[in-house]
């Protein structure tokens, strides 16, 4: 019997994926767990394993092609099921979706949203399956909101955060009869409006985006346009530091540790963190309250072939500097070579970007929202400065915090970075208050 294999929902909200690869073929034998496709989505490339032993039937995609949660991704003839087994197995898999983010709509066709529906309609919809994010789940049964009345405005129809909010808000308002209510302006016909068809010149190029780099537009643009960013720039003497790695850098080579100078500068970063919660610490805005956290997930971003990645590295504060090093290296290399999951990729509290690594000097990072703070990181350059009144030549890390100003003042970011500076400029200081 045909089994319809619906694309699961991966982690929490991501919602749709673009097939980069089939890794199976129509009248293939597969296994439960054998993998039957490579998958990108916002924040990583996965494998999507089959649920089923049997018989591919169709591949309802084709590579490129972006598909939503709950849509069918495979057909599978599997053997030895009734008619029976087969519907109560489209049931569950259909109700597991529905935990997640909502029933799945049987017509693929997109109906576009109707304000007057929700404003006007005197009854709700009844025996309507409806599509979902989970938190406008919840944020509905809070408020008292029926979800089938409202129409969504997400992909396929999907009923969003907004629009629970939207529909409450309109709730509140007097329902105005229909001899008093405002004429609804109609809308222009799309087709009356001129079309403009854009191309490519001969010595120009289009490239289609991919998930990733859209979700970085869409990040960086949330952050920068949420986020007053203000950034406090410095230069930190790094002399000793220099010396103390290179005492140990070759011992701990044998070791297979490669012993940069970012694990001393996390660990100089996390005393600051908790001498000053409110970096690590997200701002509430519905709530108007500000969290801080008291555990230390930092954030380490990676350059890669596909964008910018930042893995985190959980619970940094309880490593020490050698087990740092270990796991920075660890995340950095998965994220380059694509084999990030996502839980690698979440949970962050804080930030650092070491564009040094490439040959910046200075540089204005951008929050990774919704984080409060992020430290960016310049090269060590050998600079002639004035030490006990004299002329010395000295190791200079130049360094950029960048903070959210709605919670965090001027000031704080310079005590921010003094601390750095007594840190990283005596490691036996920082080794002690580590």
């Amino acid at each position: 019997m045909k089994f319809e294999f619906r694309f699961p929902d991966i982690g929490e909200g991501l919602d749709e994926g673009v097939i980069m690869k089939w890794l199976v073929e129509e009248g293939d034998s597969i296994k439960e767990g054998d993998s039957v496709a490579e998958v990108e989505t916002d924040k990583v490339t996965t494998e999507i394993p089959s649920p089923r032993t049997g018989k591919v039937g169709k591949l309802m995609y084709k590579e490129g092609d972006t598909v939503n949660v709950g849509e069918v991704l495979i057909t599978i003839e599997v053997e030895g099921t009734s008619d029976i087994e087969e519907i109560v197995e489209s049931e569950v898999v259909e109700e597991e979706t529905a935990g997640v983010v909502g029933e799945v709509i049987a017509s693929s066709e997109v109906i576009p949203p109707s304000t007057e529906e929700v404003a006007f309609s005197s009854k709700p919809v009844t025996n309507k399956k409806v599509l979902a994010t989970p938190v406008a789940r919840k944020m509905a049964k809070d408020l008292g909101v029926d979800i089938a009345s409202v129409v969504g405005t997400g992909p396929n129809c999907r009923v969003m955060k907004e629009d629970i909010q939207n529909a409450k808000a309109q709730e509140s308002e007097p329902t105005p009869t229909p001899a008093l209510a405002p004429e609804v302006a109609k809308p222009t016909p799309t087709a009356a409006l001129p079309t403009t068809t854009v191309v490519a010149q001969e010595n120009e190029e289009r490239i289609p985006l991919t998930k990733i780099r859209k979700t970085i537009s869409q990040r960086m643009t949330q952050s920068r346009f949420t986020i007053p960013h203000t950034t406090a720039m410095d230069e930190i003497d790094i002399s000793k530091l220099v010396e103390f790695r290179k005492k140990y850098k070759d011992l701990l080579m044998e070791e297979d540790v490669k012993l940069t100078y970012l694990p001393f500068i996390i660990k100089a970063v996390i005393v600051a963190l908790k001498k000053f919660p409110e970096f690590n610490a997200t701002l509430d805005e519905e709530k108007e309250e500000l969290i801080l956290k008291y555990y230390y997930n930092i954030g380490i971003a990676t350059d890669t072939e596909r964008g910018l990645m930042v893995p985190v590295v959980k619970d940094a504060d309880k490593l020490s500097i050698i087990e740092l090093a270990k796991k920075i290296e660890e995340v950095s290399t998965r994220a380059k070579e694509n084999k990030s999951q996502l839980h690698e990729l979440r949970g962050g509290t804080f930030s650092v970007t070491n564009y040094g690594s490439i040959g910046g000097h200075f540089g204005i990072p951008i929050i990774n929202y919704p984080e409060s703070a992020i430290l960016g990181l310049g090269r060590v350059v050998k600079k002639p400065i004035v030490k006990d009144d004299e002329i010395v030549i000295a190791n200079i890390l130049p360094v950029s915090l960048s903070y959210d100003h709605r919670t965090i003042d001027g000031a704080s970011g310079s005590h921010f970075i003094n601390l750095l500076r007594e840190l990283l400029s005596d490691p036996d200081i920082l080794l002690l208050r580590a």
